[in-house]
């Protein structure tokens, strides 16, 4: 509810105005930031209590119809759709991109700054500067958007937003058919389709990650239902091409049914699930030009304020040794891909190969968004997709505390300058989203990676009897 007062206040310090006629809907009643930005850290305080108790509730017995909880998600996720975007400006960066692509205009070679006069380029606010950064295909969502709304930055707006629900939605309703018993529909429900911080990030932020993470939870949904093991690779290869082509690290998810495949010998399968991911992506890079990965690169060495990065960053001297943090960042990451690979839980009533392939996916994941040294609160959601499709563990916790952790550093995620943010908010950003936060994720990986060596599985779980019911964890 604190959400959806924020969206329902109109404009404020969390969120933009829009110009133009007609949806999304909301009053204007100038609400100031000490109001929104409580509201807003209130809703993020008390979703990720609620949730937390409801991961304790289900480890003691409680139990309750996941379709409720299904049915919930999907009014939120369709009241936030009809309403502006809250917590960033990323869509006024999307209407942007969509309107160089409908207008003639490379997205990946123009700037907000380069089209003067445009109503929806000038509507942009702190990256102006910046080309984008997104993948074709999320390209051609802006793209679309952009011809439904026009010279409307509100009606641009809509359409990006009407269409990341309804991803948002989809995935939702995959990992609730890819969850055979009750208790992992249940599980698939609360962390994701009411998942109060998931709804928050990607629905009501409109953020395209909803887009990137429909296509990758695709890849399991196809390996687990199509018959034929080469097509089923194949088409697993095509929504990993897809989710990469969308925002490049959601492809990590076809990184454990490739390892399985490998270890299996399946290698025609091992083709088929390459090839079509690579051609998948490079068709779609390649008709959106040699200009494509320009700002990807830029951005690989970048550092977010709210990171353990940033601590050695500052220490080091702010962008004097990116290539020793590069470095570190690989490092950390393979250490937690080898963790998490071992320690997170397999259902033994899962076939076995299928529950190493939902665990390897899962590792990769869960090790990007720990080890990266760029993290905004919203990139947690393709780690809360695809531990859903596993079993309850302590490491929910981790991804719950740095989730929580990212979203009240980045109250709001705007440029304070530009928002007008009073002096006696700015701790916010040189305080909380500088110090505080830093360091308490670097305690939580910390814990995480104990937890990860407590918990590491020293050979694979074996092969369990057959049964006609899939697990609670299970992708099909």
């Amino acid at each position: 509810m604190c959400f959806l007062l924020v969206a329902l206040l109109g404009p404020s310090a969390m969120q933009p105005r829009l110009a133009g006629a007609g949806a999304p809907f909301s009053l204007d009643v100038g609400a100031s930031p000490y109001v929104v930005i409580g509201l807003t850290a209130a809703g993020i305080l008390l979703g990720t209590a609620g949730l937390g108790l409801c991961f304790v509730a289900v480890r003691r017995g409680w139990r309750c119809p996941a379709k409720g909880l299904m049915v919930a998600g999907v009014l939120a996720a369709a009241a936030f759709a009809v309403m502006p975007p809250i917590g960033s400006a990323d869509h006024l960066n999307y209407a942007a991109y969509g309107r160089m692509a409908v207008t003639g205009h490379d997205p990946y070679a123009t700037r907000a700054v380069d089209m003067p006069g445009d109503p929806v380029a000038d509507a942009v606010e702190e990256w102006r500067s910046a080309p984008s950064v997104y993948g074709p295909i999320a390209t051609a969502q802006q793209a679309l958007a952009s011809w439904a709304g026009g010279e409307s930055v509100a009606l641009t707006v809509f359409a990006l937003s009407v269409t990341n629900a309804l991803a948002f939605v989809l995935t939702g309703l995959i990992l609730h058919r890819a969850c055979r018993t009750p208790e992992g529909r249940l599980r698939a429900a609360l962390l994701w389709t009411c998942n109060p911080l998931m709804l928050f990030h990607l629905v009501a932020g409109a953020h395209n990650d909803a887009l990137a993470i429909c296509a990758a939870v695709g890849v399991l949904a196809v390996l687990a239902r199509t018959s034929r093991p080469v097509l089923r690779a194949a088409a697993a290869g095509v929504f990993a091409g897809a989710a990469g082509a969308i925002k490049f690290p959601a492809a990590l998810v076809g990184g454990g049914p490739a390892l399985r495949m490998l270890l299996g010998r399946r290698l025609t399968s091992l083709a088929a699930l390459a090839g079509a991911a690579a051609g998948t992506a490079g068709l779609a890079y390649a008709l959106a030009g040699e200009h494509a990965f320009d700002q990807v690169r830029r951005a690989a060495n970048s550092v977010s304020l709210a990171t353990p990065w940033h601590l050695l960053d500052a220490a080091m001297g702010v962008n004097q040794h990116r290539v020793v943090i590069r470095i570190g960042s690989l490092v950390l990451l393979a250490a937690l891909i080898w963790l998490l690979a071992r320690a997170l839980p397999r259902d033994p009533q899962q076939d076995p190969d299928a529950a190493e392939a939902l665990a390897v996916s899962a590792a990769l994941v869960l090790a990007w968004l720990w080890s990266a040294t760029y993290a905004l609160p919203w990139y947690d959601g393709l780690g809360w997709a695809v531990l859903a499709l596993l079993p309850w563990s302590r490491l929910d916790w981790a991804l719950l505390g740095h989730t929580a952790a990212l979203s009240l550093a980045y109250l709001p995620a705007r440029d304070p300058a530009l928002i007008g943010l009073p002096d006696d908010l700015m701790w916010l950003v040189t305080v909380l989203r500088s110090d505080v936060i830093p360091w308490l994720l670097t305690g939580l990986l910390i814990w995480a990676a104990a937890t990860a060596l407590r918990s590491a599985r020293p050979r694979p779980v074996p092969a369990p009897a057959r049964s006609p019911r899939g697990s609670a964890g299970s992708p099909g």
